[in-house]
């Protein structure tokens, strides 16, 4: 697959592992990176769980957005909540879907948590799912760290793949 060029959408997950792993400006300046403000105030929450050199600065997150962190609104979440019913998303990723839902251009989600990838699925975004470990290989970034095993390719593929099978399931 050639390297997307359009809008990123990214959850407070990856934004964590980045800063984890000291990528955040490899992802930032290799993609237009875009967010919710949810995603962006759950960044500054859980500091006790974190190391000191894994805390996101709010200030250098905003300004290495391509955008501002897009606001939802309530109709927007009710529109989610009908279309992925059944589904329990985090607060951000619930934000981050429903403003998805409303952008019309060649956006891609990466987010790793299965229920956010089992909506993308359900929704037919299939081919809008992205591994954060595809993501900065096609940025030309090689982490130091290794990416925790929920943001590598090989278990993207086989996550999408299960949920393929599974709404196919649901849906027959």
């Amino acid at each position: 697959m050639a390297r997307h060029r359009g809008p990123l959408l990214v959850d407070t997950n990856v934004i964590l592992e980045c800063w984890r792993i000291g990528a955040w400006g490899a992802l930032s300046g290799g993609y237009p990176v875009e967010t919710v403000e949810d995603c962006v105030t759950e960044t500054q929450t859980g500091f006790q769980n974190r190391r000191a050199e894994e805390a996101v600065d709010a200030t250098t997150l905003r300004t290495s957005l391509a955008h501002a962190p897009h606001q939802v609104t309530a109709l927007q979440l009710a529109a989610l909540d009908l279309a992925a019913a059944g589904i329990q998303l985090d607060p951000g990723e619930r934000s981050l879907w429903a403003h998805a839902l409303e952008r019309q251009n060649a956006w891609v989600v990466c987010g790793p948590d299965r229920a956010s990838l089992r909506v993308g699925v359900r929704l037919g975004f299939r081919d809008r799912l992205v591994a954060l470990e595809t993501l900065l290989t096609d940025a030309g970034y090689r982490p130091r760290t290794a990416l925790k095993r929920n943001y590598t390719a090989a278990w993207h593929g086989q996550t999408v793949s299960e949920y393929v099978v599974m709404e196919r399931e649901v849906h027959r």
